[in-house]
């Protein structure tokens, strides 16, 4: 599933090739994806201005210039592209819309489990999607008292805990297996036996591997690639994700491989402790 860094890369990706476009005309060719589109999802559509695309979380905020956003999670398999109108529909696209400079939005989606929302501006961040998320990981919000105060006599994971889209935003299995190692922090290790100055270790870890991932166009592990249509390249930067039985970059031990809440976890147990 794209995690913040390629939901981030799509957003900037997107924000250059469509920001400011008129949409002309949309198409939808199901009626329901993870969930059901919203009603007169086409009409909303037509007519409006891509005035600015934002991110929070995983998700992606279109505003429509007359003061709807439309949100929209990628879910684990869903893509943006940017493509001439004529270009001929790709398999599994479900959405298209045709802009006033002659290009056009495409979502396609394998798994379709994405999905789209529309809802009003002003009070997007009381919707449900939104109301209970946590800050965002790169903001000032996410500091170590935070983190800590949410942690304190906790039993479970770490990894669990930073996994929490009600913690922090954005973060899922792969970043929190990186952001743990560059923290030296086990992934089983209780939430709340972290002591306040390894927390902080923790969160300048994460926002040092979101931010290099970010840099490196997120990763492409199976179906993620930008709007462009390229890959991202951060896969060849990881330290331990998918590294089960080769050496750590650090102290050339054997990084194993642990089975958390039906997830892979990767870790060096050398380092990590």
């Amino acid at each position: 599933m794209p995690e913040l860094p390629e939901v981030e890369t799509v957003r900037r990706g997107l924000a250059e090739l469509i920001m400011g476009r008129r949409v002309e005309q949309a198409w939808c060719g199901r009626s329901d994806l993870r969930y059901p589109f919203p009603a007169g999802f086409v009409s909303a559509l037509e007519g409006s201005v891509i005035s600015r695309i934002d991110r929070r979380g995983k998700y992606l905020l279109f505003a429509l210039g007359d003061g709807r956003l439309l949100a929209w999670h990628l879910g684990m398999t869903g893509q943006f592209h940017v493509l001439p109108a004529q270009s001929p529909a790709a398999k599994h696209e479900h959405v298209r819309l045709l802009l006033d400079d002659g290009g056009s939005l495409r979502y396609r989606d394998a798994r379709r489990f994405g999905y789209a929302g529309l809802m009003d501006e002003d009070h997007w961040q009381s919707h449900p999607w939104f109301a209970h998320m946590g800050p965002e990981p790169l903001s000032e919000d996410f500091n170590a008292a935070v983190l800590a105060g949410l942690c304190r006599g906790r039993k479970s994971p770490i990894k669990g805990v930073i996994m929490d889209a009600h913690v922090v935003a954005g973060i899922g299995n792969i970043y929190a297996c990186e952001a743990l190692y560059g923290a030296g922090i086990h992934p089983g290790r209780a939430a709340g036996r972290i002591s306040l100055l390894r927390l902080q270790g923790l969160i300048d870890s994460i926002r040092t591997v979101l931010l290099a991932a970010i840099e490196a166009g997120g990763s492409s592990i199976s179906d993620f690639v930008r709007a462009d249509g390229r890959p991202g390249m951060f896969a060849h930067q990881f330290s331990v994700y998918g590294r089960a039985g080769k050496p750590c970059p650090a102290c050339g031990g054997e990084i194993r491989r642990i089975v958390q809440a039906g997830r892979s976890s990767f870790f060096c147990p050398g380092c990590q402790h």
